[in-house]
């Protein structure tokens, strides 16, 4: 059985599942957070985030790189992704001088294909993440912040909707656990490098007994501000590589028992920006190819995303 996710938090789209595939990972944050992402951008408080996400892909990888479905189907995967994210950022320190804060990220979906190989489940309530948090206060330089960074434990649960005899479906049904490390380096005031490293433990689908491995993922993001306080321009990106053998009724599967079989993984990059429109609100753009991909699709993605502070 093979699941795919077109769309990254966190990362977060969508799942494809079919009885003669290999497995996949369920949806995670690829490319959906970006620059300056080691701290909020108007200290504690309430912010509402709104993301908006188009992917699209015209190929499925084998785990060599190569087609997965039989010549001549290059297969047309879309997907809409909407995400509302809810944060709350306290201004109260409870361990190591982290302030605890609570993130809560509902999606809604909706996923299509013309592939004669490929069913798609329409559009639906995607797997609600929760996570509990501690984020830093910057430390300060004598120009301005230096550093910031904040620990999660985000949670994934299988709220969205979901059909086993559907490829294409909103929801993984299966629980996720996936905490990350987030932070910024600013390495002049102008410049900065910023990065958000996830671990991913996935459990079992009770419908399918699929349980797909363990896998590690990692945005990353460097940014100009062409002009301060108004426009920053920069690069971003995302990688994930699965790191333990996916299980199918309790018997772990890979490369060897076919080309369907294996770890997953996928590289991508492209460009960025921020506009602040004022200290509380900001509007992000990225966008991002995709390569050296396994047991996934290969397309590109392009994310609007609005931050406001309370």
């Amino acid at each position: 059985m093979l699941r795919f996710v077109a769309g990254s938090l966190a990362a977060l789209v969508l799942t494809v599942a079919t009885p003669a595939w290999s497995l996949d990972q369920p949806a995670v944050n690829l490319g959906f957070t970006s620059f300056l992402d080691g701290g909020p951008p108007a200290g504690p408080g309430f912010y509402f985030t709104e993301y908006l996400q188009y992917y699209r892909a015209d190929r499925l990888t084998d785990n060599r790189g190569g087609k997965l479905l039989p010549a001549p189907s290059d297969p047309e995967i879309e997907a809409w992704v909407s995400l509302s994210q809810f944060i709350y950022q306290s201004n109260t320190p409870v361990l190591l001088g982290g302030k605890w804060g609570l993130d809560v990220i509902v999606p809604l979906v909706s996923v299509d294909t013309d592939s004669p190989y490929l069913s798609d489940n329409g559009t639906g309530l995607g797997d609600i993440l929760v996570g509990p948090f501690l984020q830093w206060d910057p430390i300060m330089g004598a120009n301005g912040p230096r550093f910031m960074h904040r620990i999660e434990l985000q949670m994934i649960f299988p709220t969205g909707r979901y059909d086993e005899d559907k490829n294409l479906n909103p929801g993984s049904n299966h629980f996720s656990f996936n905490p990350y490390w987030a932070a910024t380096l600013f390495v002049t005031p102008r410049l900065t490098a910023s990065w958000r490293l996830h671990y991913l433990w996935n459990d079992e689908n009770d419908d399918t007994k699929v349980k797909p491995g363990q896998a590690v993922h990692a945005n990353f993001a460097t940014e100009y501000a062409v002009i301060p306080n108004i426009l920053r321009l920069g690069v971003n990106g995302y990688y994930l590589r699965q790191v333990s053998d996916s299980e199918i009724d309790g018997r772990k599967v890979s490369s060897s028992d076919g080309p369907i079989f294996g770890r997953e993984r996928v590289l991508a990059i492209g460009p960025g920006a921020i506009w602040h429109l004022s200290r509380d609100s900001h509007l992000f753009f990225n966008a991002y190819f995709e390569t050296e991909a396994r047991l996934r699709p290969e397309g590109e993605r392009y994310l609007l995303r609005f931050v406001h502070h309370f």
